[in-house]
């Protein structure tokens, strides 16, 4: 979500006072520690009436506070402990007066566990106290045991708490959904829904086995709802970022649906862009149970012949990268992929496209262009393709990928195109034809410069691995191409020896 930096400070800034007057009262004197400023952790309450946004936020402060106590403690440090401890009796003591008052009547279940949790704090309290009066290091000791046991306790019954009353609120949204027709109430709901995903994994995971899978799909199976289409693809997207999430959208024949999105013509562009980030997030290779979405074999070439059109078409670079994504990671999830991409001619849509600075001006999407491409790469006919639409040329220009910004994101985006451009060469250098025109361009000094070169692959163990592999397989080809020295230390050698001599490297400025 896109907020303003100023805005988010303002609004932080309610996080940065006392909860209670008996917070500062139980834990003077105030300390003087050079870090003391920096342990205030603020309390402030959102909006009346908005129990969703109290517990996240009360969240958040009770979270950090548990973290920094045990910090503390760890360093022994007894009148930090204790003051953190009155004051997260505070905010816990606040979380849950405050939460009663704006929620429906709290089940039996929530009761015992905030009895439980103020027991806890309490507790915490008292004993952190006991510890200021005592001076023998033994005795100390075996306290801090205790203190240590009480904030695990103490930490489990809050997690719990507010799993229950975030659960709680979850149902209601989705019941919210399920019950309404009205067009301006589903559009908000869904919004909300959304808010949550990006809260992390857990919350995912609480939505997906509350109904919120079936409920948007719900969604997306009506024609009324048509214009909030992209906002609950998008939201199902970050949902199935968790197993959970996909296991829900098999068991309501999500993936048929996703194709009749990509498939209809009469949907927008934003519409099928957001259903094939749908597709990216449940084929993603980083998720084990992908695998096993038996219904997504059966739509495949349906959805695969979408997205090439999709990246065909794409209006914008997000667009382009969206189909792309969902299309590389199809190419993990089966190699009958990589088959149906040959006969759809999708190595030419793709080159063409680098050459497209409104579709493709970032690594990341040169990224998924050089996954289709390595993964396709295995195929014979793919290299006839790829001299064809001058692709050698293409991927030798991202062996010299470079990040603009700087930013890790972006210097991690460069090096897997660097990694998969030299794996891409290797692989399609089987055929000579690839292997001579490779070398025509001048692709092995290249090679050499990122071997040699710790800079230009940014220090990569990846990358160094895959460019000695790469000029390996043209040297075989072209032994000429290279100097005594280069084939003594990069080719001759195992390759274990050769990457222990360039990752031990330093470069020379003479």
């Amino acid at each position: 979500m896109q907020v303003d930096s100023v805005q988010r400070w303002m609004e932080d800034l309610k996080l940065m006072t006392e909860c209670e007057c008996m917070c500062v009262l139980q834990a003077k004197p105030i300390s003087l520690e050079e870090d003391a400023q920096g342990d205030l952790i603020l309390a402030g309450g959102p909006g009346p009436g908005d129990p969703l946004q109290l517990l996240l936020k009360r969240g958040w402060v009770i979270s950090t506070e548990l973290r920094r106590i045990g910090q503390k403690l760890a360093q022994d440090r007894w009148a930090r402990v204790h003051s953190m401890s009155v004051r997260l009796t505070c905010h816990a003591r606040s979380m849950v007066s405050e939460y009663s008052a704006v929620s429906r009547n709290s089940s039996k279940e929530m009761g015992q566990i905030e009895k439980l949790l103020m027991e806890k704090c309490s507790e915490l309290s008292a004993v952190t106290e006991r510890c200021l009066q005592v001076e023998n290091e033994h005795v100390l000791k075996s306290m801090k045991a205790c203190v240590s046991e009480t904030l695990s306790m103490l930490g489990q019954h809050f997690g719990q708490l507010l799993e229950l009353a975030l659960t709680r609120e979850v149902q209601a949204l989705v019941r919210k959904i399920d019950a309404s027709d009205n067009i301006y109430t589903t559009e908000s709901t869904t919004g909300n829904l959304f808010s949550l995903t990006q809260e992390g994994a857990p919350l995912c995971r609480i939505i997906a086995k509350e109904g919120g899978v079936v409920a948007l799909f719900k969604i997306c199976r009506q024609d009324t709802f048509r214009c909030l289409y992209p906002q609950a693809l998008r939201t199902l997207a970050s949902i199935c970022c968790v197993e959970e999430g996909v296991h829900q959208l098999e068991k309501v024949d999500g993936v048929l649906c996703l194709a009749d999105i990509l498939t209809d013509d009469s949907h927008s562009e934003a519409t099928r862009a957001e259903a094939a980030a749908v597709v990216a997030q449940v084929t993603s290779p980083h998720l084990p149970v992908t695998q096993h979405l038996s219904s997504f074999m059966e739509s495949m070439e349906e959805i695969v012949t979408a997205l090439v059109k999709l990246c065909q078409e794409a209006s914008s670079g997000e667009v382009f990268l969206l189909a792309s994504a969902a299309l590389a990671n199809i190419t993990f999830f089966d190699t009958m992929a990589c088959e149906m991409l040959l006969q759809l001619n999708a190595i030419r849509v793709l080159l063409e496209a680098c050459s497209d600075k409104q579709r493709v001006d970032t690594p990341y999407t040169r990224d998924q262009i050089v996954t289709i491409l390595a993964n396709m790469s295995v195929l014979e006919q793919c290299a006839s393709d790829i001299i064809q639409e001058n692709g050698v040329q293409l991927i030798m220009g991202m062996l010299s990928e470079k990040p603009r910004s700087g930013t890790p994101a972006e210097v991690a985006a460069c090096e897997r195109v660097q990694q998969k451009a030299a794996v891409t060469l290797a692989r399609l250098s089987r055929d000579p034809d690839v292997a001579r025109e490779a070398v025509r361009l001048s692709c092995m000094s290249r090679l050499i410069k990122l071997c040699r070169s710790p800079s230009e692959r940014n220090s990569s163990d990846a990358v160094l691995v895959a460019c000695l592999a790469a000029l390996r397989r043209l040297a075989g080809v072209c032994p000429e191409g290279l100097q005594d020295s280069d084939f003594q230390q990069l080719v001759q050698p195992r390759l274990v020896d050769s990457f222990l001599l360039c990752s031990n490297m330093e470069e020379s400025f003479v």
